[in-house]
């Protein structure tokens, strides 16, 4: 009987032990890195305890179900109960504060920086942020931060404009790899939608030419998605983790599931990732331009095409897809000083239409032009491996060389109305790249990064034509020459000084040489030319600096060169840019440069208001532009059966971009805010005759005024966007002809109307695991477009979602 007392005894205390007593461990959420010194305490803060370095502490004071706040200057405070931390697995995630002034970037040197020193301007938005925002593509994500513009040409795509420059004069860079290619075209892209939102821990848009560390490409300016890593345990044990989601949107039925699992030990992890879509037909709003509706589309019906009415016109029939994306990461810390990561990433699409060219008019105004005009899968795989040492060193002290293979797949397709031919061309791009890069602090104030890279693209591409009737197939011209190569080899040293404590210079050079390798088939053209063999060369640089006049004030000053080397697409494409034209390729191209000089201010009251603005200026010279050309001395040539008036790209052109960028941010009381953005570009192509005109990629103007409010469970956000016009004598000479995409002014020509959309978002964290969000887009049900696109946005949308996590 006394041995079995002392064994309930036993057993009791034990459960007393494992019920009560509880160590907790905190950690921060964006990195997963352990917090020392974070106050822990009661309601009435009778009882606190703070984390050690290894970010833990002993909850053994507190009750089971008592409140306990967690607090630092630099994180929001967390409020939980003992009962919900064990639930969790002893472990909490802490959230840094949005007006951290300590912020680190890694875009403008590969390397972790803070952003104070930094004079180029930069914005950050976090994996918190985009949660908020529950965007459905990445190209949406952007287009939700307020400071960069996105146009869209179908629903399945996305391409950001940024200081009057897009597609591929701006780079997209995944985890320290470049994502641009030997074909990103001069058109839009709509590569950056490859790109899972979800997986997504940080997006960190550099505004102005990146030439220095990003080489070709980078005069806009540089979008860099860091994915998530994976986490290690801080303790002996395995440790599993995870989330779960779901998303419905209702202007396009969009039904979207995502799951990420963590195993995490203390010297390695795996994270991974996959989510799938499934978009509806887009529905567009019910106030705005008669013109955008879709008032016909083409069915095929007993062997022939027939325009068929639509019976609701703000249904833009032909625009739906599907999506899957997939994340596996693993990393290994043997030490720590050694870390190893591999990333494996891979999306795909389903046909997606482009919407813009199955609403063009029939070549005699009435009807249709085009029965099919779809693009095939969009295919993109990365793998990516990365060596990273971190300790003193003659030389450095860290070092990171990441490897990377990439694989692009993309196709065209499209067939006239009543056609029985169905033109393809299917286009594969393989990419290597080496990166070596260097950081050392040994200089005293100077800080050195410098490194090297070297890219490979291979490009293969064929045509073909099908008659749909019969099946039979038959070979045609390729969009690029298959087999042709485009590579690069470049170092360059970048270094920041601290000449005060208030003052910061950032300054450095790079050298880039660029092999362009093409050889032209005369199966389908008689080119009077065999190859393109390009050998050329660009050094730029930066040179800027950050000054705190005044604790609260700071000045960032900062002149930088950019350039854009040519490539496959520039130099040997052949494809239709618009009815009646065709482009032909020139292998007689050079670089274009562009010269930037930018000025920031930023001034903070107190920490209640905070003011930013930046001025810029950008000046491309050589710019290459497709204009009028002649091929074998003819002006027109037939394309696809149809004469077609003859052009090509060519260094034709100068172009001048300035602008100004506003923003404001409010905290009125601990769950009030404000902020609000306000962006105006102006862009002028001047040819070498002396004509100028509008720039195409110059956006309208366009801003957001957000109100916010939010406490430890409920965040709720009321906003208003606003796109400017864009009248006609303001459109680029390109846009101009395409009457079908824009609305009629009084003197019906077409034009951009300005619109505004009001928006409700909000996110409900049910329990520590569970939350819920809720949006309701565009209240008013305006009927808009983005300047230059061809899709309409969605009107009225209801966006739920809900997301948990194990």
């Amino acid at each position: 009987m006394q041995n079995l007392k002392s064994t309930l005894t036993l057993f009791l205390s034990f459960f007393a032990l494992i019920t009560y007593a509880q160590e907790v461990t905190v950690l921060d959420a964006d990195t997963g890195v352990p917090i020392d010194n974070i106050a822990i305490f009661n309601k009435d803060q009778s009882k606190s305890t703070i984390t050690n370095v290894n970010g833990k502490s002993d909850l053994d004071a507190f009750a089971r179900n008592e409140k306990i706040t967690f607090k630092h200057i630099s994180y929001e405070p967390y409020t939980t109960t003992k009962a919900q931390i064990y639930r969790r697995g002893n472990r909490v995630y802490l959230h840094l504060k949005t007006e951290e002034l300590e912020e680190v970037v890694m875009s403008v040197s590969k390397w972790e920086q803070q952003k104070k020193h930094i004079p180029q301007k930069i914005e950050t938005i976090d994996a918190r942020n985009i949660a908020f925002a529950n965007p459905q593509t990445s190209a949406d994500l952007l287009q939700n931060s307020g400071k960069v513009f996105v146009q869209k040409s179908q629903l399945g795509g996305g391409s950001p404009m940024i200081r009057g420059f897009a597609t591929n004069r701006i780079l997209l860079s995944v985890d320290g790899v470049r994502m641009n290619n030997a074909i990103f075209r001069g058109g839009n892209l709509q590569n950056v939608i490859s790109i899972d939102p979800f997986s997504i821990k940080k997006t960190e848009v550099t505004f102005g030419p990146g030439s220095v560390i990003y080489g070709s490409d980078a005069i806009g300016g540089v979008m860099n998605f860091y994915t998530q890593k994976p986490r290690f345990s801080f303790a002996d044990s395995l440790v599993f983790s995870g989330k779960l989601d779901y998303r419905f949107a209702s202007a396009n039925n969009e039904n979207t599931a995502h799951v990420d699992i963590n195993i995490g030990k203390q010297d390695w992890a795996s994270y991974t990732s996959f989510t799938f879509n499934h978009f509806d037909d887009l529905k567009m709003g019910e106030h705005g331009p008669e013109s955008y509706l879709r008032n016909n589309y083409v069915v095929r019906e007993n062997g022939e095409d027939v325009l068929i009415t639509n019976n609701d016109p703000k249904k833009q029939v032909g625009s739906g897809y599907d999506q899957i994306n997939f994340l596996q990461k693993f990393t290994y810390r043997p030490n720590s000083t050694w870390n190893y990561d591999l990333g494996l990433y891979y999306s795909e699409t389903s046909n997606f239409p482009r919407y813009d060219r199955l609403i063009r008019p029939g070549r005699d105004g009435t009807g249709l032009r085009s029965a099919e005009w779809y693009y095939g899968p969009q295919k993109w795989f990365m793998g990516n491996f990365q060596i990273t040492q971190k300790g003193k060193n003659k030389f450095y002290d860290g070092i990171k060389l990441t490897t990377a293979y990439q694989f692009f797949e993309e196709s065209r397709h499209d067939r006239d109305f009543q056609g029985l031919e169905l033109y393809s061309t299917e286009e594969k791009v393989d990419a290597v790249s080496v990166n070596l890069d260097f950081e050392n602090k040994k200089i005293g104030d100077l800080h050195l990064y410098y490194g090297a890279e070297y890219v490979f693209n291979k490009v293969h591409s064929n045509g073909s034509m099908r008659n749909i009737e019969t099946e039979a197939t038959e070979e045609t011209a390729s969009r690029y020459p298959d087999g042709s190569t485009w590579q690069t080899l470049a170092g360059y040293v970048n270094g920041e000084y601290q000449l005060k404590p208030n003052f910061t210079l950032l300054s450095g050079v790079r050298y880039s040489q660029v092999w362009v390798d093409a050889s032209f088939s005369n199966t389908h053209y008689s080119f009077p030319f065999d190859e393109a063999d390009i050998v050329t060369g660009a050094l730029t640089g930066s040179l800027g600096l950050s000054w705190f006049p005044r604790s609260d004030w700071q000045v960032t000053l900062n002149g930088s060169t950019g350039f854009r080397a040519p490539n496959i697409d520039d130099i040997g494409k052949i494809f239709d840019s618009e009815p009646g034209s065709v482009v032909v390729p020139n292998p007689d191209l050079e670089p274009e440069y562009a010269y930037n000089g930018e000025l920031g201010l930023r001034k903070n009251f107190n920490d209640v208001l905070v003011l930013k603005g930046a001025a810029y200026y950008t000046y491309l010279v050589d710019a290459l532009v497709r204009r009028n050309f002649t091929f074998n001395g003819e002006t027109e040539i037939e394309y696809n059966g149809e004469p077609s008036n003859v052009q090509a790209i060519q260094n034709a052109a100068k172009a001048y971009v300035y602008g100004f960028e506003f923003g404001v941010e409010a905290f009125f009381n601990e769950n009030l805010s404000l902020n609000s953005n306000l962006t105006l570009t102006e862009g002028i192509e001047e040819d070498d005759d002396g004509t100028d005109s509008p720039s195409r990629h110059a956006a309208p103007t366009f801003g957001d005024v957000h109100l916010i409010w939010q406490n430890q469970k409920l965040k709720a956000d009321i906003f208003l966007n606003y796109n400017g016009e864009v009248s006609n004598d303001d459109l680029a000479l390109s846009e101009q002809s395409k009457t079908y995409m824009y609305a009629s002014d009084a003197n019906g020509n077409p034009y951009s109307p300005s619109w505004y959309t009001l928006n409700f978002r909000s996110q409900y964290q049910i329990t520590n695991a569970l939350k819920a969000t809720m949006s309701l887009e565009n209240m008013t049900n305006q009927r808009y477009r983005m300047y230059s696109s061809g899709i309409a946005a969605p009107g009225t949308n209801l966006v739920l979602g809900i997301g948990y996590v194990f």
